[in-house]
C-alpha cells in the first residue's frame, strides 16, 4: 500500500477539500482504487464534514495523566507544592488540591511526596472513531479543547487505518494532515510514501510552504507542491514556481479559484461531485492523475 499525505503549512488552503475531492476520485468506477482516509487533523477534524461518515467505532483516547491528592494520606507538609514548577498545586482550608488544567502530568510531586499521598490518573482527552463513508473506511478523532498530546493520537489513528488497510487489501491510505510543522504534523508524515503540499500565493502561503518542504527534505520524503487559487496574486505564483524551481521541486498542478468550491462546500460534497465540469473539478482531477502516477499505484482493469 501507499501512503499519500497532503499538508498544507497554514490553514484555509484548501487542503481538506482536496483531499475530499481526491478520495471520490480515487473511486472512479471504471477503475476504483481501494482506499482508507485519514483525517489527522485531531484538533480541528473536518473532512468528516464532506464526506458524512457514518461512525462504526468510538474509542477513548488516554492522552496522559494527572496528580490528585489523597486527602487522608496527605501530611500537609507542602513539599509537592515547592517542587511544582507549573504551580499547580495550591494550599487551601482543606489541605493542598491540584488544578487539573495547571497539572503538567510530570509527576515530580508524586516521587517527592514523602507520604505516598500522591497518585498519576490517567485521563480521557478525547476520542478516535473508525467510519464508513460512501468513498472507504475513515479514521478520525476529536481532542478535547485544551488538551495536549495529539500527536500521539495522530499516530493512534494511522495506526488503525493502516490494519484496516492490509485487512482490506486497499492500495492507498490517503491522509488529511493538521497545519503547521509540529508534532501532529511529524506523526501524519511517518511512513509517508508521498507528501502533497498545497498553498496560496500569498505571503503567508509562501512562508509556511517553505517550512513545510524544509519538513519533507529533512525526513527525506519525496514532496510535490499544488498551488490553490492560483490567480488572485499573480506575483505571488511566480514567486512560487521559481522558488519550486530553485530546489527542484515539483509543481504538480495549479487550481483557479472558482465559487464552485465554496458552493460544494455548503452542500457538504466534494467538488467534482457536485460540478464535475467547474474550472477547479477539472484541475483537481488533473492534479491526482500527476499524483497518482508518482505513487505508482496500479489500476484494477
Amino acid at each position: 500500500m501507499k501512503q499519500l499525505v497532503i499538508l498544507s503549512g497554514k490553514g484555509g488552503t484548501g487542503k481538506t477539500s482536496l483531499a475530499a475531492t481526491f478520495a471520490h476520485l480515487a473511486q472512479d468506477e471504471r477503475s476504483p482504487i481501494p482506499t482508507v482516509l485519514v483525517d489527522a487533523d485531531v484538533d480541528a477534524a473536518n473532512l468528516e464534514l464532506v464526506l458524512h461518515p457514518q461512525i462504526l467505532e468510538t474509542h477513548d483516547f488516554i492522552g496522559g495523566s494527572v496528580a490528585v491528592i489523597d486527602a487522608q494520606r496527605c501530611q500537609q507538609c507542602g513539599v509537592c507544592q515547592e517542587i511544582c514548577r507549573f504551580d499547580a498545586i495550591q494550599e487551601c482550608s482543606e489541605g493542598y488540591l491540584v488544578d487539573p488544567i495547571a497539572c503538567d502530568g510530570c509527576a515530580a510531586c508524586a516521587f517527592q511526596c514523602p507520604d505516598g499521598a500522591i497518585l498519576m490518573q490517567p485521563q480521557i482527552v478525547g476520542q478516535w472513531y473508525h467510519s464508513e463513508s460512501h468513498y472507504g473506511h475513515i479514521f478520525h478523532a476529536n481532542l478535547h479543547p485544551a488538551q495536549e498530546n495529539s500527536g500521539k493520537l495522530v499516530t493512534v489513528v494511522k495506526q488503525n487505518a493502516r490494519l484496516m488497510a492490509m485487512d482490506t487489501y486497499s492500495q492507498l491510505i490517503l491522509v488529511d494532515g493538521p497545519p503547521g510543522i509540529g508534532c501532529p504534523v511529524i506523526s501524519t508524515i511517518a511512513g509517508a510514501n508521498l507528501v502533497l503540499v498545497v498553498t496560496e500565493p500569498t505571503s503567508a502561503g509562501i512562508h509556511d510552504m517553505k517550512r513545510v518542504l524544509d519538513l519533507a527534505y529533512h525526513f527525506r520524503l519525496p514532496a510535490l507542491v499544488c498551488i490553490n487559487k492560483f490567480d488572485i496574486y499573480p506575483a505571488g505564483f511566480e514567486h512560487i514556481v521559481n522558488y519550486c524551481d530553485q530546489h527542484q521541486i515539483e509543481v504538480v498542478g495549479s487550481i483557479p479559484f472558482d465559487e464552485t468550491v465554496t458552493r460544494a462546500m455548503i452542500e457538504g460534497e466534494p467538488v467534482t461531485v457536485y460540478q464535475p465540469a467547474a474550472p477547479a473539478s477539472l484541475a483537481i482531477s488533473r492534479i491526482w492523475l500527476e499524483v497518482f502516477s508518482r505513487l505508482h499505484l496500479e489500476l484494477e482493469a
